[in-house]
């Protein structure tokens, strides 16, 4: 059972004053057996929430109970704001959120929570690119998210073929600025670059969700299967040990050193979908690098190698 979810039922209640178990399971995206058993916790741990029979019935807060922030200590009041802080620059809406969430702080934390929340700020464009804009479908995916409904996609695959799908939006995930939706489909879970979709069409169609869909957990089931393909070929060089921290920044968590990384000349272990892949990246550092293994990827340097010699040899002699 999820705290947060607990949570987001009491100020559900809080909101409405009074909910059924149904109404409760659809905010909550979970079925209403969980939902059911959810407000019996609560009443179990205390709160003051009770059910009420009969047409018109459901659970309400005795004498319209609330709830605050003022259960957090100064620390975690500080690493919230911290959080949610950058985030408020999204927009009007999210910077009213905050606000009423400093007011609801206890007085003694107001004035580093506020502080807190301006204390970072997130810029997403890398040096020499221009300002990074969010996709356009997105605020319609995240609205389609929320309320369950089904969307038509026209969408443009890795081949930019065009195909038109109708899809049941489970969660969208921003990766380095790529953004990208797991949708249900009748072949399954999908998952969609936000930037190939060329129309997104809202529909009034309920949409499904697994009862036991979290995103979190897709999404690492996502990058466990999008990494494995993108490690299918392994490469085994020798470089002076001073390289390897610039070897970790091209080839991120598909670098490994294999051996005593104190030792004058590394051996280091190199993933990439293919060996023309390894060797494009390797082609830059000349002798500097040797690889042991494989043959393949000893086959492609020694073709770009010729390559570049026939190109550009005769401006040596």
């Amino acid at each position: 059972m999820r705290a947060d979810r607990l949570v987001a039922a009491l100020l559900l209640m809080q909101a409405r004053g009074r909910v059924t178990a149904a109404e409760l399971a659809a905010e909550l995206e979970v079925s209403v057996a969980t939902a059911r058993r959810d407000l019996e916790a609560l009443s179990a741990a205390g709160v003051p929430v009770y059910p009420q029979p009969g047409r018109g019935g459901g659970w309400s807060l005795v004498g319209g109970a609330r709830t605050d922030l003022s259960g957090l200590s100064a620390r975690e009041a500080q690493a919230l704001f911290l959080l949610v802080g950058p985030a408020a620059a999204v927009s009007d809406e999210a910077r009213a959120a905050l606000r009423k969430l400093v007011r609801a702080l206890p007085a003694t934390f107001r004035e580093d929570a506020q502080a807190a929340a301006g204390a970072t700020m997130i810029d997403p464009t890398r040096w020499g690119e221009r300002d990074r804009r969010r996709p356009e479908p997105v605020d319609l995916l995240q609205t389609a998210v929320v309320r369950r409904r089904k969307v038509r996609l026209t969408y443009a695959g890795r081949t930019r073929e065009r195909t038109v799908r109708l899809v049941d939006p489970w969660g969208l995930v921003d990766k380095d600025d790529v953004w990208y939706l797991l949708a249900g489909t009748d072949r399954g879970r999908r998952t969609f670059r936000v930037d190939r979709i060329i129309e997104a069409e809202p529909t009034g169609l309920p949409a499904e969700r697994p009862d036991d869909f979290a995103l979190e957990a897709a999404w690492e089931e996502v990058v466990g299967e999008m990494e494995a393909r993108r490690s299918r070929t392994w490469a085994t060089v020798l470089i002076e040990a001073r390289f390897v921290p610039i070897l970790r920044d091209q080839f991120g968590r598909h670098c490994r050193v294999d051996g005593d990384p104190g030792a004058e000349r590394a051996r280091v272990r190199l993933a990439a979908p293919t060996p023309l892949d390894i060797a494009r990246h390797l082609a830059g550092w000349g002798a500097l690098v040797e690889v042991v293994e494989p043959r393949s990827v000893q086959a492609e340097l020694a073709r770009i190698g010729a390559e570049l010699a026939g190109r550009y040899g005769t401006l040596t002699s």
